[in-house]
């Protein structure tokens, strides 16, 4: 499969080029900074562009099979990368005709906010993350209304901790409590596997650990899957 990392320099984004390629994806990433990705394999291409350029954005999609959306910016950015950088991804893929996106939101983000605790709900997002949930519900309600084959994925808080591949995911409230960690690999990996998944077509999966110490496995997790 071909695919298109965007924000395939930050933290998630350059996991999900090396989850890509380890599956044997021919892999295209669109950076700003050539110099800022490291990572060098024979099915990797790195193509330096702006987003809003739209000729170079339009070769970049072309002939692609999906594209994954990793956009991210501080917590304290008022840019609004996330919301206009992805319309202008998607003005591309419909100029491309690619369909597929699989695109990088949050736990708190749309219907899921009412399931966070108390304690986000109350005060980690109003006074800390409240920047960055207006522009991941800004880009979702973009993308909504594309008529791709999208999916978005919302993990909660994002660890350095290594690929562990148990974890709890699905569309809807959580049917357990949950940890409200998640490392970044285990979220590329996942991501990833949605390029050649349907289940969660047109849905938005949370992803988690279980608060417990035993977490599920991962046949656990999908047949917890809400």
């Amino acid at each position: 499969m071909k695919v298109i990392v965007f924000g395939a320099t930050g933290a998630t984004g350059r996991l999900v080029v090396q989850e890509a390629l380890a599956h044997g994806h021919d892999v295209t990433a669109y950076v700003r900074n050539a110099f800022r990705l490291d990572i060098r394999h024979p099915k990797l291409m790195i193509v330096v562009g702006e987003l809003d350029d739209e000729a170079a954005m339009a070769a970049a999609i072309e002939g692609q099979h999906a594209v994954v959306c990793a956009l991210g910016a501080p917590v304290m950015n008022t840019d609004g990368v996330r919301a206009w950088g992805t319309q202008k991804i998607i003005d591309a893929m419909l100029k491309t005709h690619v369909n597929r996106l699989v695109c990088l939101s949050s736990f708190g983000v749309g219907d899921s906010y009412e399931h966070l605790p108390p304690l986000y709900r109350y005060a980690i997002v109003p006074f800390l993350l409240r920047r960055v949930i207006k522009d991941h519900n800004a880009q979702e309600n973009i993308v909504r209304r594309s008529g791709l084959q999208w999916t978005f994925v919302r993990p909660v808080n994002l660890t350095h901790a290594h690929k562990t591949g148990r974890y709890v995911c699905g569309a809807g409230k959580p049917a357990q409590k949950l940890s409200m960690k998640i490392s970044r690999e285990d979220v590329a990996a996942f991501m990833v596997s949605q390029l050649s998944d349907s289940t969660y077509l047109h849905k938005a999966p949370f992803m988690s650990y279980a608060a417990k110490c035993a977490q599920p496995s991962m046949g656990d997790a999908k047949n917890a899957r809400a």
